[in-house]
């Protein structure tokens, strides 16, 4: 009876599915366990091997908490929203809901190419997901919830008093008692203030503005990555050097009125988090490094440009007037008299204003060159020192001296207040700035406030100094004079202390079609919400998915995209007539609105009221184990301990956190192959045939070149129409031999080698176990499918414990002390390695035990039958099969995991070497019970020992128990 993957494989998914094997339970009596992964896009390319790796280690791990007792809920989803989908509706005019489902369910696209289908590829791998569960954040049954929750931060504020989100509606309470003065609220800078009269004379309007001014979701003008190629704004992680990640697009910063979340709100919070959560440091270091906590001081300089430039800052509230400062934080108020310049981000909104008539067009210049950059790429660039004066002046604080205002690029608007005061002596960054523009007009001499010697450099330490050329802070330290600079910014109303987050408010808007609609409407300009009981406001048609000819984005094209407030529906934009029908917003949220809140969502996936109940949220709380990539640390995984941060203090979520511990697995690279042409020919030459020529190494589809690196130079030939007249210049034997290189795997690199053929050919128990024997989770490892034909040989050797060539073989013999040693090694390492998350040293434990088990000739039911459930997490399909023909009924998914017992690994005996003046001749396997003189009895009389002896009587016996024996003399 032979092992065939197929057969077996295909009846166990089957199975599987029919009995709902994996459904979890929303009211069990077992213990809850919540393993997650990160969904996946669901691109038309499909799966490839490196995708799975995640998968598998989480299914290993879910089934092994299954056998242990548990209730597991591991599910799988789809995060359906994104660009890649609706840039290939613009090229080919599908309509992306299409080419997502298709992605997903398989099938044939318009264009006529075959899609496997996500889900397919997922199946036939064996994942033990609760597929009952399933979730597609571009459903409309799913996004309803997310636009709830949208709704839900928009009539919400952060209350600093008591450090959470409030309803709107006690702001308002707040401001109808007692005004805005004693409020202590997340909000926009600069708010006037207002009474309880004053607020409750505002008309309805300027009560609307002044509330989105605290809102948790509010519109406001903001710097973005505006990529005028894709006709969208982009987040930093999609851009890579100063371009877009997906089509290479340039990418500028501009203005633009965007919805905007207030994530800053929760910086102390999501900081202070993470001493909670298991994650990795590297993990746990990204995320505080982006939040970026400072403790310094706010100060204020008073601009000093000529009166016909400087226009008072007035809002547009009826709310009174300020003057025209530059508001600067510092974590060295200490320094504050050694300010030689001040510097602005290009962006920053006073430099259109102070800039003199004879720097306007320099200024300007600089300013069209910088927003072609990302702001990853200025904050990444420590090398390149550029920047304007901008003719205008600021007044120090405590001086009244006239400083020097410059713009550059090493600022950044987001970041602080954009805006920063230059102590050249005891910051290299302004050290080095301060020298490239020495001698130029608006750039004065560097001031020295430390009594050490900055010819060199600047001094930026906070110890074993004094401040010198201070006034009132000569003589102090960092400490005592940040203190003291504070307490006096204060007095004079230029300052206080602060602390201050890099993290910033994050754009929620995006110029795009294929996301999730804002239950948005505008009346006289201000948003209204939608009620959530005419959500979801569904996704309009459009003819075609590009921004209108006015530079609208693509829902511009919609012709039934109005709110009628008395019909309460979605109407005809014809009808628009700003008293009964108005217009919804046209931008979309953005990728990381659906995925951040989804494994919520799982819990209870079929809840038509709710996002999911408070009694299922209670039972299930968190999520146990997460596993997902690395890439997403200061993205989806900020966003989403955010937005579970909110729901908590609304009384939805039931924890702080939604991760209890997370994995990052590594990335499976690609081995690439590479054939190289000679220059200016279509001649291609073996790589052990080069001998000086000028090559050019291409890139030659993987699927075409055999395990030992031979090239099928026909196929290769027929691969691409350019390639079919190519002649070849092969090895001594005939061969053509192609190089290798690790990198990446991706379709442009033709190294991709998909599951769905390692699966037919081997079987997915083969593949399962293999992507975790190639190494540690958390590596990075390349992929070689050379190495695959070795793990489906083990799994031969482990059929044939059961089976031969007749039929089943297994015994109720008693197994033997080797034989339940090698059973008891493997239960004891396999545990732990689950536990511990090392899978891959797992697999070396199950090649031994089988080995010593086929060398032993052992075939007894008592050792194979806890055998195959200690297999079933890394090969289910197999385990299940042997544990059914062994006479099993249910499912081998629930058994409980065989327990370890110590005793069958404890030694009875020992071989000893026994030594001659040093010299091991022989070994003796004695008890381990035996006493020194009872060991020295037995060895004396050994024929062996007489031997060596030759008569003569050793001077000495040394004899350790259970480690040596040596005679000397």
């Amino acid at each position: 009876m032979k092992y065939n993957p197929n057969e077996i494989e295909a009846k166990w998914q089957q199975y599987w599915a029919d009995n709902k094997t994996f459904a979890a339970k929303n009211d069990s009596d077992q213990p809850k366990h919540y393993v997650l992964d990160m969904f996946p896009y669901p691109s038309g390319a499909g799966l490839h091997v490196g995708h799975p790796l995640g998968y598998i280690a989480s299914d290993v791990y879910s089934r092994f908490k299954r056998h242990q007792g548990y209730n597991v809920l591991h599910p799988m989803g789809y995060d359906s929203f994104g660009l890649p989908a609706e840039q290939y509706a613009i090229q080919t005019g599908q309509r992306p809901e299409d080419t997502t489902r298709v992605n997903i369910d398989g099938g044939v696209d318009k264009e006529g190419n075959q899609i496997a289908g996500y889900r397919k590829q997922l199946d036939k791998i064996g994942f033990s997901f609760d597929w009952d569960r399933e979730v597609r954040t571009s459903n409309p049954d799913y996004y309803k919830h997310t636009q709830w929750i949208f709704i839900q931060l928009f009539n919400s504020w952060y209350n600093k008093t008591t450090d959470k989100a409030e309803d709107i509606s006690t702001l308002v309470a707040l401001f109808e008692e007692e005004g805005n003065t004693n409020v202590d609220a997340v909000c926009d800078d600069n708010i006037a203030a207002f009474s309880a009269d004053e607020w409750n004379a505002f008309a309805k309007d300027i009560q609307e503005k002044i509330l989105l001014q605290y809102r948790l979701t509010y519109l406001a003008e903001t710097e973005v990555n505006w990529c005028p190629g894709l006709g969208t704004v982009l987040a930093n992680d999609e851009i890579v050097n100063g371009v877009s990640e997906r089509g290479g697009f340039p990418v500028v910063r501009k203005k633009m009125t965007q919805w905007s979340m207030r994530i800053s709100a929760y910086a102390e919070r999501l900081l202070q988090g993470l001493d909670t959560i298991d994650w990795s440091e590297s993990i746990k270091e990204s995320q505080r490094n982006w939040i970026g906590k400072s403790v310094g001081a706010m100060v204020k300089f008073k601009v000093l440009s000529p009166e016909s430039l400087v226009q008072s800052k007035t809002e547009d509230l009826g709310l009174g007037t300020n003057d025209s400062f530059i508001e600067v934080f510092t974590t060295r108020p200490d320094t504050i008299f050694g300010v030689t310049f001040m510097t602005l981000a290009p962006e920053h909104e006073l430099v259109a204003q102070i800039t003199t008539a004879e720097q306007k067009a320099e200024v300007e210049a600089y300013i069209e060159k910088t927003a072609k950059r990302s702001e990853r790429e200025r904050m990444a660039d420590v090398k390149t020192i550029s920047g304007v004066f901008t003719g205008a002046y600021a007044e120090h604080p405590f001086t009244k001296e006239a400083i020097p205002v410059w713009i550059g690029d090493y600022v950044l608007a987001g970041y602080g207040t954009g805006a920063v005061m230059a102590v050249p002596c005891g910051d290299e960054r302004d050290y080095a700035f301060a020298n490239f523009f020495k001698g130029q007009n608006g750039m004065p001499e560097i001031k020295n406030i430390v009594d050490k010697d900055i010819s060199e450099g600047a001094y930026g330490g906070k110890e074993g100094f004094q401040l010198v050329n201070s006034d009132f802070l000569n003589g102090m330290g960092y400490k005592d004079g940040t203190q003291k600079v504070i307490a006096e910014l204060e007095k004079i109303n230029q300052g206080y202390g602060k602390i201050n987050y890099r993290l910033r408010d994050a754009v929620f808007s995006r110029q795009r079609y294929w996301g999730e609609p804002f239950p948005v409407y505008y009346v006289n300009g201000l948003p209204k919400m939608i009620d959530a009981q005419h959500l979801p406001i569904i996704l309009p048609e459009v003819e075609k998915y590009l921004p209108t000819e006015d530079g609208l984005p693509p829902l511009g094209n919609a012709a039934v995209w109005a709110w009628d407030i008395e019909k309460l529906s979605v109407v005809s934009c014809e009808l628009i007539d700003n008293v009964t029908v108005f217009p919804l917003e046209l931008n979309t949220m953005p990728g990381w609105a659906g995925s951040s809140w989804y494994w919520m969502r799982y819990m209870d996936a079929a809840n038509e009221k709710d996002f999911a109940s408070a009694e299922v949220l209670k039972y299930w709380e968190s999520v146990d184990l997460y596993i997902g990539g690395s890439e997403h640390a200061t993205g989806h995984l900020l966003y989403s301990r955010f937005w579970n941060k909110f729901l908590k203090d609304k009384g939805f979520a039931p924890t702080e956190e939604p991760f209890k511990k997370l994995i990052n697995q590594g990335m499976i690279l690609g081995t690439s192959a590479l054939v190289y042409r000679i220059e200016g020919t279509n001649t291609f030459i073996s790589k052990n045939k080069i001998n000086g020529e000028k090559v050019q190494a291409i890139h030659a589809d993987v699927n075409i070149v055999n395990a030992s690196d031979e090239l099928d130079v026909e196929k290769f030939k027929a691969w691409r129409e350019d390639y079919a007249d190519a002649e070849f210049i092969l090895d001594e034997n005939g061969k053509y031999i192609v190089g290798r290189e690790v990198e990446k795997m991706s379709k442009s690199k033709y190294n991709v080698v998909t599951p769905d053929a390692i699966c037919a050919e081997y079987g997915a128990d083969t593949l399962r176990l293999y992507e975790m024997f190639l190494g540690p989770l958390e590596q990075a490892k390349p992929w070689n499918t050379a190495g695959i034909s070795g793990v489906f040989g083990f799994l031969k050797k482990l059929w044939r414990l059961y089976f031969d060539d007749n039929g089943l073989i297994v015994n109720n013999d008693e197994p033997t002390k080797d034989n339940l040693k090698s059973l008891h090694k493997t239960i004891k390492k396999v545990t732990e390695d689950i536990e511990n998350f090392s899978f891959n040293t797992s697999v070396s434990q199950f090649m031994i035990c089988v080995n010593e088990l086929s060398t032993q000739n052992c075939h007894s039911r008592a050792i194979l039958e806890p055998l195959a459930i200690v297999i079933s997490p890394y090969a289910p399909h197999i385990a299940e099969e042997l544990w059914s023909l062994l006479g099993n009924t249910e499912s081998i998914s629930t058994v409980p995991f065989p327990v370890f017992e110590e005793k069958h690994l404890v030694e009875s005996e020992k071989e000893y070497p026994v030594s001659f003046n040093g010299k091991m001749r022989f070994t003796i396997t004695l008890p381990l019970d035996l006493t020194k003189e009872q060991i020295e009895e037995i060895v004396m009389k050994d024929e062996r020992t007489q031997k060596q002896l030759d008569g003569r009587t050793p001077n000495k016996v040394i004899i350790v128990p259970g480690k040596i024996i040596n005679l000397v003399g």
